[in-house]
Parts: C-alpha cells; sequence; structure tokens
C-alpha cells in the first residue's frame, strides 16, 4: 500500500468503502471513544471540520474499545453520542482494532508511516493523523495533543 487511498474500511452501515473516494482532500484520521477523558476532542474536531470543509478537509473518525473498552458495543448508540454530544457531522466509521495483531490494516499502516514518540503502536484512544492531498501521512499527534494545534499543519495542506 503506497497511499491512504489504496485502503478499504467499513462504515457505520458495515458495506465497504474505499477511502480512495476521498483523494485530492487533506484528512486528519482518529481512533476515538465515546467514554474517553480526551472524547471533548470531538468538538474541536468538528469545529475544524466546519472551518475548513469548503476547502476540502476530512475528518475521519474511527471508534476502538481497546482501551479500557471507552466505546459503546452498538454502533448505533456511537453514533447517537456523538452527534448529540458534540454535533459530529464528519464520517465516523465501524468500529475496529487499531493496535495489535488484529488492527485494522489502515491503522497498521498509519502507524508505521508516522511512528510514536517511543514506539510504533497506538497508544491510546485519540491518535491523530494528518494526510495530504496526495494520500500521504505527513504527522501523527498525540492523544493528549488539541486538536486546535493541528490546525497550523493543516493549513499548510489547503
Amino acid at each position: 500500500m503506497n497511499t491512504v487511498y489504496d485502503f478499504e474500511v467499513k462504515n457505520t452501515n458495515g458495506e465497504i468503502e474505499s477511502l480512495e473516494k476521498f483523494k485530492g482532500q487533506p484528512l486528519i484520521i482518529v481512533n476515538t471513544a465515546s467514554k474517553c477523558g480526551f472524547t471533548p476532542q470531538f468538538s474541536e474536531l468538528q469545529s475544524l471540520y466546519e472551518t475548513y470543509k469548503d476547502q476540502g478537509l476530512q475528518v475521519l473518525g474511527f471508534p476502538s474499545s481497546q482501551f479500557n473498552n471507552q466505546e459503546f458495543d452498538n454502533q448505533e448508540e456511537t453514533m447517537e453520542f456523538c452527534q448529540i454530544n458534540y454535533g459530529v457531522s464528519f464520517p465516523m466509521f465501524a468500529k475496529v482494532d487499531v493496535k495489535g495483531s488484529t488492527a485494522d490494516p489502515l491503522f497498521k499502516y498509519l502507524s508505521s508511516a508516522q511512528k510514536g514518540l517511543l514506539t510504533e503502536g497506538i497508544k491510546w484512544n485519540f491518535t491523530k493523523f494528518l494526510i495530504d492531498r496526495e494520500g500521504n501521512v505527513i504527522k501523527r499527534y498525540a492523544p493528549q495533543t488539541s486538536p486546535k494545534r493541528i490546525e497550523v499543519d493543516l493549513k499548510a495542506l489547503l
């Protein structure tokens, strides 16, 4: 795989979608969890999306329960929670594993393309990846990094 556009993922209805449909758009890809201390980052991610979507930005959320089981079991509950509490209107996808041998291929690719501070693996919810218009992983942001801090790097891609 050469870019994120080479991957297919499951949407919230369980259907397979190619990320190629986002070709030419800068992306923020993030593993999310509804019951995490970092969950309020949904507001900042939504704000970035609303501010820059007309310039092509897409934020892609991938729920995961791999860290202290902090995601609902039911996909509909996750979607409802995100929309009611944070007004999330950016694309969300089916729950995935983001680390270990069962990690979704997209997250294996992202993790190897931009390693973390001490390790390649994703350590917690709300690890964020910035992708350029060509589908290349530009930067990785730690869970505690506010999405607002991505804005400077994002503007360079717009």
